[in-house]
């Protein structure tokens, strides 16, 4: 929505469909707001328009504390978009700057900083140092909201410098310190009793999503995948659980996520969504905007529904399809070079090298033992064949999968692999890379469906006409 007086009326409508695509602030209160936030309805000459939060925050203005406008799902567009912008996106959404910096984003990126510095405030009103803060802002208000960890050690587990840089952002994007941000979240008459998470016990969060979520497709095929010792999937359809562990950068991580039946509609009225409720068990805290980014990958969060079902839906095979499935997802990866190794090798091997090079947790959880293997202890323990010449390439980075991999270019890395088949680059591609417009070879995918091809064939296998 590029023109301000659509995207006023948007606002004017309160339509959560474009909560995440873009910002609008109030000139006379300082506060800017997701598109369907619930309070009156501004002016238009008072109403100012940003492609991101960190673009508001930027010019002064905080954060709502009726809509959380930090709170929806990311834009659709990162999903689509290969380009520099879209890869620098998702990579700070992975917590590079926080880990690496300016410097690290741009080597993986193959810029200069100065070119990622002009390219994102062009398109998005903010630089990788404003996006990333803005992201701590966000994960330390979940933290101060949602656990009993002390605040100093939350300024550093969001990936804040200091403890006055910390504050200083605090006040800045809420208006508030962050002992009245965490007082705010309590209920009247005592202790909030959601606020219990530990890195221990556990970090509660919702998961938000725009539009209608079929979550029963998404639990089906991650309980079809599931290698045991790494995911177990538990409970009766409508209620299971997928839990599984993670390697992250700071350390390691259980997470666990409910399948919510109500997640397959719209909520209704002006605020079409929800969320999946989701628990982190981190032994780092640093490591939980990490950790989520990788959630809403794997559980394809940041999707628009409505853009997919309209296009998809106005097809005449696939049409039935979509009326029947709305919103229906195309699952990527919490791991992206543990997904490459499940798709070269099938889910039998996947297990037995679980067993053999997986890394055991220092505290098993149930059904979940141990971590998939890494890259370089797979290259080494069996160096032969196709897995050998795949884990090779990511151990020495000759591949790479992370966020901000240039698709195209691990495609052709992927094709030059002894072994490895057009079919499973696919899979790759579209799990691993979040692509969202893949056509595997053998399969008729018409220029129609294009850019959500990826979309289409979940369609047909939804429907038992396509494996």
């Amino acid at each position: 929505m590029t023109d301000e007086d659509t995207r006023y009326e948007a606002v004017r409508s309160r339509d959560g469909r474009f909560d995440g695509e873009f910002f609008f602030a109030v000139e006379t209160t300082g506060i800017y707001c997701r598109p369907s936030c619930p309070a009156v309805t501004p002016k238009r000459h008072n109403v100012r328009f940003f492609p991101t939060a960190a673009a508001a925050q930027g010019s002064g203005f905080r954060a709502c504390r009726r809509c959380r406008p930090d709170a929806v799902p990311g834009s659709a567009a990162w999903n689509v978009r290969a380009d520099v912008v879209g890869r620098a996106v998702r990579l700070i959404g992975d917590g590079i700057v926080d880990r690496e910096g300016v410097a690290g984003l741009a080597t993986r990126l193959g810029y200069s900083a100065r070119q990622v510095q002009r390219q994102l405030t062009a398109e998005l009103g903010a630089g990788p140092v404003a996006l990333a803060r803005a992201q701590r802002a966000h994960t330390a208000r979940v933290l101060l909201q949602t656990t009993d960890l002390p605040i100093t050690e939350i300024a550093f587990a969001a990936g804040f410098a200091s403890v006055r840089q910390f504050n200083d952002t605090i006040r800045e994007v809420y208006a508030s310190t962050p002992s009245e941000l965490r007082a705010a979240a309590a209920p009247r008459g005592g202790r909030d009793a959601r606020r219990t998470g530990t890195p221990s016990a556990g970090i509660p969060l919702r998961l938000a999503h725009r539009g209608p979520y079929r979550s029963g497709a998404v639990f089906d095929q991650l309980e079809r995948e599931s290698v045991p010792g790494v995911e177990v999937v538990s409970g009766p359809p409508g209620r299971r659980t997928y839990r599984r562990t993670l390697r992250l950068p700071h350390g390691t991580g259980i997470v666990a996520v409910d399948e919510r039946t109500g997640a397959s509609r719209a909520s209704g009225g002006a605020h079409p969504g929800g969320w999946l409720d989701a628990r982190l068990h981190l032994t780092d805290p640093r490591d939980l905007t990490t950790a989520v980014h990788r959630l809403r990958r794997l559980f394809d969060l940041d999707a628009d529904p409505y853009a997919v079902d309209e296009r998809l839906g106005a097809d005449p095979r696939l049409g039935p399809m979509v009326a029947a499935r709305p919103g229906l997802r195309s699952p990527g990866a919490a791991d992206a070079e543990e997904l490459a190794v499940r798709a070269l090798v099938g889910p039998v091997e996947a297990e037995r090298l679980v067993a053999r090079y997986g890394k055991a947790l220092d505290a098993p959880c149930g059904a979940l033992t141990h971590l998939f293997p890494e890259a370089g202890v797979l290259a080494e323990a069996e160096p032969h064949g196709p897995l050998g010449a795949l884990t090779a390439a990511l151990a020495d980075g000759a591949l790479r999968l992370d966020p901000g991999a240039d698709r195209d270019e691990a495609q052709g890395a992927l094709l030059a692999l002894p072994g490895i088949d057009a079919r499973t680059v696919a899979v790759i591609r579209t799990r691993a890379l979040g692509d969202p417009d893949v056509a595997p070879p053998g399969v008729d995918t018409p220029d129609s469906w294009r850019p959500w091809r990826s979309y289409a064939l979940q369609h047909l296998r939804a429907a038992g006409e396509l494996e």
